[in-house]
């Protein structure tokens, strides 16, 4: 190990592929979820209006576990497991059992579930699943992101991202194709009614095994740095705590209020107006952090030590300008993103298989092409990732590409509007995929030298409230929007996403980055 202050040593290409490989695995589980759940919800019972309420489990699970789990691990050491990956293996346990389990929520559920439920017992058990599948996904997400900082030198931070985004994608378009490969193999793509079908069942088997095996790779295969050698090359520990009761002091008591009083304004509305009942989730959220801002408040002012709930607090109070500007970017970008992924196997199966009935074999096609467009956008993000994005940073900016390719994103899904033919449709995903590549990686390259080394795990997860925010919101708007305007036409859900996707892009402009070198 080299003894040079301020200065992690440099990693081979074997280093960082080791260093993110675990990536590959957790974005399979991933991306079994975005591409299947709506169907497997659908073939249990579920209405396509009713279909952004099962999904609110998913962007809650992680508003809430990321920030938690990136404060802590800027703060674990674990002897020979390290900082960050006890989080990534224990995740990975969980995710397996998730990904294991899920497809038999036909047989579990009425086993386990009280048949009172209007919900539907296996319905209900495939929802708390796929809460207890992305809250372990999180739990081992979050610190790779950080890993990368605490891994890394900063003139590597660039190229980490991009191997990350890499793995992110091939790991996508193995979970995306996993089931129309299994289907071209002669598996059954066709089941009786509420049972999900065997290429759903076994690729969900084969993910959890995969992400299991990913993740164990890069836990047996890293050595983190110890915290004697963090505070070597200039990283703390992330115990710092003067400058968060400073930060806490400081801020108005008004502004929790305001946040206090915002989501209170959200809950009379849900109320007077019979909105959907999901919304009631966005409007307590609201009134519990403008309660927690003004409990560590109260605290910093009193003199004491700040707690999690202090940090977390202080930690969002301190956020860099810049990261505050990538915030809008990140709200509008995976707004647009978390519609894709609920809305993508209706508007196919209505638009080009002709099929509204989830348990007729032509919507189950439609699944299937789903997965396949599913795999073609990540697809076209491990490439471009690795050549297109640098090549356009070094010239015109991280910032300029990052517009660049958030324009190609609007486009994709504006074009569901002009084709109908399913091979056109990966057309689309060229665009989407230019985009899905550039959102996982210009940001988090931005960012790498503007965040406290000591802080890189909980800045990470707060940086990634705005990518679950965002999604909370869909969940819980969209399906009232869509049954007010335009029931049974979830193909008007692309046009909202090319619009927040361009408004991405504008947001963008604001943002300043340095040239790539």
């Amino acid at each position: 190990m080299r003894d040079i202050a301020n200065s992690r040593p440099r990693q081979s290409a074997w280093g960082l592929w080791n260093i993110s490989f675990g990536f590959f695995g957790i974005q399979i589980g991933f991306a079994l979820q975005n591409a299947n759940m709506s169907r497997i919800f659908q073939t249990l019972g579920s209405s396509a209006e009713s279909l952004p309420g099962l999904w609110v489990a998913a962007p809650l699970t992680g508003l809430l576990i990321q920030p938690i789990i990136g404060h802590y691990s800027d703060r674990t050491w674990l002897g020979r497991l390290g900082r960050r990956r006890p989080y990534f293996l224990s995740g990975a346990v969980l995710a397996t059992l998730a990904l294991l389990v899920m497809p038999l929520a036909p047989l579990v559920g009425p086993a386990l579930v009280p048949a009172s439920l209007a919900l539907g017992q296996a319905l209900f058990f495939s929802a708390l699943m796929l809460w207890l599948l992305d809250g372990a996904l999180n739990v081992s997400m979050e610190p790779f992101r950080a890993f990368i900082g605490d891994m890394l030198p900063k003139e590597q931070h660039a190229a980490g991202y991009a191997v990350q985004t890499a793995f992110i994608g091939a790991g996508a378009v193995v979970g995306s194709i996993f089931p129309k490969l299994l289907e071209s193999w002669g598996v059954a793509n066709h089941a009786a009614p509420g049972v999900v079908p065997d290429t759903v069942r076994y690729a969900f088997w084969f993910g959890g095994a995969a992400l299991f095996v990913a993740v164990l790779w890069t836990v047996l295969t890293t050595r983190e740095y110890s915290p004697e050698e963090l505070r070597r090359y200039g990283t703390g520990s992330g115990e710092e705590s003067g400058e968060t009761v400073r930060l806490l002091a400081e801020r108005s008591p008004s502004r929790s209020l305001a946040w206090v009083a915002l989501g209170s304004g959200v809950v009379a509305l849900v109320k007077g107006y019979a909105l959907q009942r999901e919304m009631y989730l966005l409007g307590a959220l609201l009134i519990a952090y403008g309660i927690a801002s003004i409990i560590a408040i109260s605290g910093a002012r009193a003199g004491r030590p700040p707690r999690l709930l202090g940090h977390i607090v202080g930690d969002f109070s301190g956020m860099p300008p810049v990261m505050k500007r990538l915030a809008l970017v990140q709200f509008f970008s995976w707004s647009a993103l978390f519609i894709m992924w609920i809305y993508t196997t209706p508007v196919v199966a209505a638009r080009v298989f002709g099929a509204a009935d989830p348990a007729s074999p032509a919507f189950q096609a439609a699944g299937n092409w789903v997965d396949v467009l599913f795999a073609t956008y990540n697809g076209v993000a491990a490439l471009v990732a690795l050549t297109l994005l640098p090549w356009l940073a070094r010239r015109i900016g991280a910032a300029r590409t990052h517009v660049l390719a958030l324009l190609c994103g609007a486009a994709g899904y504006a074009s569901f509007f002009l084709l109908t033919d399913q091979y056109q449709l990966i057309g689309a995903e060229i665009g989407i995929g230019i985009a899905w590549a550039s959102i996982l990686a210009m940001p988090y390259a931005i960012l790498a030298s503007s965040l406290p080394q000591a802080k890189l795990g909980v800045y990470m997860g707060l940086f990634n409230v705005f990518i679950v925010v965002p999604q909370l919101i869909v969940s819980t708007v969209m399906g009232s929007v869509m049954a007010a305007f335009f029931p049974g036409e979830p193909l008007y859900t692309m046009a909202f996403a090319a619009v927040v996707m361009a408004l991405a892009a504008l947001a963008m402009l604001r943002v300043e980055a340095p040239r790539a070198g």
